[in-house]
């Protein structure tokens, strides 16, 4: 199928306030369009093909990459997003192209060793004017990558950069000046914040039950726990103790994903929305969850707080992550040319030591920055 006729299709199957990509506001750099695919299509790809997006798969979600080969990582924890997202945005008739390429971008400027490593960046950096994820998988978007001859970056489109510095849960909280900052991202970009949570209770909860580092029984009391196990129990009085968890946790996810898009829908209309511009001058956000499943969620985030992101096992991992990191941000200050393409990089950036430092840091993945630490710390470590 020809764009155009994608282009078309689009005016037929997705409803009037969906982003289409004929209504885009185009990419920073002129580029010819492609003749079988939509510039929200292309976005997709260019994300995937990123280095930056390579490296989610060493990059830390709650677990350190070495601590087991199941546990998700920030590539596996993007790739669900991503398919969450879509399932939203189809359901709702808003363009899939548009929501999973936000979705896919959403992470990719996280610091190795998860939250943790964001927190003590911005520590390092607040005299610089500290460092945020979003804000820096922006930056990763319109300058980092080295890919193309003729511009910086990966030039996307307006709507994908917006949704990545506009994107906003609990974690995710970026100063945007340049973006419309007054204004209702798309809905496509409103669905990947519920999907990033969603992912979050659903998937934390898992690898914390795979870990060990609470039990089934101790979740007994949580309300959406009990109910996903009632239910289960009843329909499968024998079931193994490991199929129980996997069912629970994707009864959870589609009745969280649900629950979004009836809530969503309901409010849709009852906002008498016509176009995309309704949504952007709208009052709240129109994309979101129900009342009672929000105090729910609250109940089982306050458990995963106390029993996995306090949890021991994981301060302990936190404490190594957070040496590690400032242990590199001190060598690399008080020997830039450690950095590989100093010269160039010092270049581009004007002269800024710091932001080069910190770039450098923010994209590494666990595995790298843990082996850098090695070699600069231990003088017993080969070089070469």
């Amino acid at each position: 199928m020809l764009r155009e006729d994608k282009e078309e299709l689009e005016y037929k199957v997705l409803a009037h306030w969906a982003m289409h990509n004929r209504e885009s506001k185009g990419r920073r750099y002129d580029e010819p369009k492609h003749p079988y695919r939509v510039d929200f299509e292309r976005d997709r790809e260019r994300i995937i093909h990123s280095t930056a997006f390579r490296r989610l798969e060493y990059k830390t979600q709650v677990f350190v990459n070495h601590e087991g080969d199941h546990y998700r990582t920030r590539m596996t924890h993007t790739l669900e997003v991503a398919t969450m997202a879509r399932s939203i945005a189809r359901a709702l008739s808003l363009n899939e192209d548009l929501a999973e390429a936000i979705a896919l971008a959403h992470d990719i400027g996280h610091t190795p060793f998860g939250h943790i490593g964001e927190i003590t960046l911005n520590d390092l950096m607040k005299e610089n004017g500290g460092f945020e994820h979003n804000r820096h998988g922006l930056r990763i978007v319109e300058k980092l990558e080295e890919r193309y001859p003729n511009f910086p970056g990966l030039n996307l489109t307006f709507e994908v950069r917006e949704g990545i510095i506009k994107h906003h849960t609990a974690y995710d909280k970026a100063e945007n000046i340049d973006y419309e900052p007054q204004r209702r991202p798309p809905l496509e970009a409103q669905i990947v914040d519920i999907a990033d949570q969603i992912a979050y209770y659903s998937h934390d909860l898992d690898d914390g039950l795979r870990s060990n580092l609470f039990t089934l029984n101790q979740l007994e009391g949580i309300s959406l726990r009990d109910e996903m196990v009632e239910e289960l129990k009843r329909e499968f009085p024998a079931i193994d103790e490991h199929i129980l968890r996997y069912q629970m946790i994707r009864k959870l996810i589609n009745r969280e994903v649900t629950d979004c898009i009836e809530t969503s829908r309901q409010l849709i209309t009852e906002s008498g929305m016509k176009t995309v511009e309704d949504v952007r001058n709208a009052p709240d956000r129109l994309i979101t969850i129900s009342s009672e499943l929000k105090e729910k969620n609250q109940q089982l985030q306050e458990f995963l707080e106390k029993n996995m992101y306090r949890h021991p096992k994981v301060l302990r991992m936190a404490l190594k992550s957070k040496k590690v990191i400032e242990y590199l941000f001190n060598c690399y200050m008080e020997e830039p040319k450690l950095i590989s393409d100093w010269e160039k990089k010092l270049s581009a950036s004007e002269g800024n030591v710091k932001q080069i430092v910190s770039d450098h840091i923010a994209g590494m993945t666990d595995r790298f920055a843990m082996m850098e630490y090695k070699k600069l710390s231990d003088p017993f470590e080969r070089l070469l």
